[in-house]
Order: C-alpha cells, then structure tokens, then sequence
C-alpha cells in the first residue's frame, strides 16, 4: 500500500482521526494518497485544503472536467498510475461520456491530443506539458497562446496551479510507494459549494 508506516482509519486516534471522519469515504475507506500523511496530520490537512481549492472550488471557471483531464495529463507524463487511474474515473463521471473520455486517454497515451482537442484546449495541454517536464523553460509565449485561444487570466491562474497541485501529488505518490490496493478509485470532496466539505463520494 505504501513504503511507510500509515495508520489505519480504525487505529486513528485525536486531529488524526477528526480530520479521516472529514476525508473518508464509503466503508470508512481513506484513500492511500491520504493515508500517506498519517504520520503528520497537519500535512494531510494541508494537502486536502490545496487539492478541495484548486480541484473542487466553486470560484473556478474553468469546467470541471477540463481540470480533472489536465490532472490525468500531467499524472501520465509522470508516470504516476496512481492517480492516472484515480482521476480517470472521476473525470469520466463528469463527462458522462465513456466513449468520449476513452479516446481523450487513448489521445494521451499516443501522443496525439489534437485526436481529442480542440486547438483552443491544446494550447492549455501544451503548457502543462511545459510546466510538468521542463518548468525553467516556461515563457511568457505559452501564457499569450492561452490568452490568444480566448482564457482569462484568471482561468491560466487555475490551470498552473492545477498542474502544480498534480506534480506535488504524483511526487508525494511516487516518492512514498502509494499504490491503489484497498482503495476505491475515482472518489474525491464533489461538493464545490462548501469548500470545507472534504468528504469523497
């Protein structure tokens, strides 16, 4: 499950266990990416607090959908399966689209995304590309392509923080051995009116 010590929901005692009664899901399932911080509750908070803002937050533009792909994007691109597999089904849930969310994946793993995209939307893609896999040669070029394509500021604002937000998680998955075993994929906090609501349904 991980190559550290966690503590299981039933073993957790104090913030620990306040904070797995705010995450948890059906059976009293914690997903193992939160798992991982039981050692450090306040950094379990601190993930959860980053990741309900950035993915699940109603002040977002951007359709939900479209960050949950950037997010499987950029999990591909660091060949973190974990959440490759997780973010997939819960993008598929919003699409409400299988075959459509089928060839979106097959369009990554081809390397091909205009068989999937938009001109408008690659632009997005192609900066997330930049931002995950060669952060020091991101210019201000790929921002004026996302504006071009008609983004706000404010919605290249959600998308680099979006990425950002997916290489901490892949990082914090890949570095600690996080695998899916046990877990319920496609669970994540769905209700974007109460940013304080982190329970994953």
């Amino acid at each position: 499950m991980t190559w550290i010590t966690t503590i299981p929901f039933d073993k957790a005692t104090g913030k620990l266990k306040k904070l797995y009664h705010r995450v948890v899901g059906p059976d009293n399932n914690v997903d193992n990416i939160l798992l991982v911080h039981s050692l450090r509750p306040h950094s379990l908070e601190g993930h959860m607090a980053l990741y309900k803002n950035v993915l699940h937050h109603n002040g977002n533009q951007l359709e939900k959908h479209w960050l949950e792909a950037l997010g499987i994007y950029v999990s591909y691109l660091n060949d973190c399966s974990y959440c490759v597999e997780h973010h997939f089904q819960g993008y598929k849930r919003l699409l409400n689209d299988d075959t459509r969310a089928e060839a979106f994946r097959k369009s990554i793993v081809d390397d091909r995304l205009s068989d999937s995209l938009s001109e408008k939307y690659e632009t997005l893609f192609s900066y997330a590309k930049t931002l995950t896999l060669a952060p020091n040669q991101v210019e201000e070029s790929l921002l004026k392509e996302m504006k071009q394509a008609g983004f706000s500021d404010g919605e290249i604002l959600e998308v680099n923080q979006v990425v950002a937000y997916f290489n901490y998680a892949n990082r914090t998955v890949l570095g600690l051995g996080v695998s899916t075993q046990g877990d319920i994929l496609g669970l994540s906090p769905n209700n974007s009116d109460e940013p304080d609501n982190w329970v994953h349904s």
